[in-house]
């Protein structure tokens, strides 16, 4: 099911637990998060970021290679 948010944005429900959302909720009082969406909404768009971007590029992990083989750490 598609709504829109209040800046306009198309949105979708989700559903989880009653039981994890009286925890998210407990947790956005100490939080600057006006409520559970916005809450979840930023966690899961950090965590796409996250898994987005590699941690290494090429080069590095080449270099980082490299580098535990002349200390003696791989071979």
């Amino acid at each position: 099911m598609s709504d829109a948010a209040a800046d306009g944005t198309a949105t979708r429900a989700i559903r989880i637990p009653e039981e994890l959302a009286r925890d998210l909720e407990e947790r956005i009082r100490r939080s600057s998060f006006g409520s559970v969406d916005a809450f979840v909404t930023f966690v899961l768009a950090r965590l796409c970021e996250e898994s987005s971007t590699p941690a290494f590029s090429e080069e590095d992990e080449r270099a980082l290679k490299e580098r535990l083989r002349s200390l003696g750490y791989i071979d």
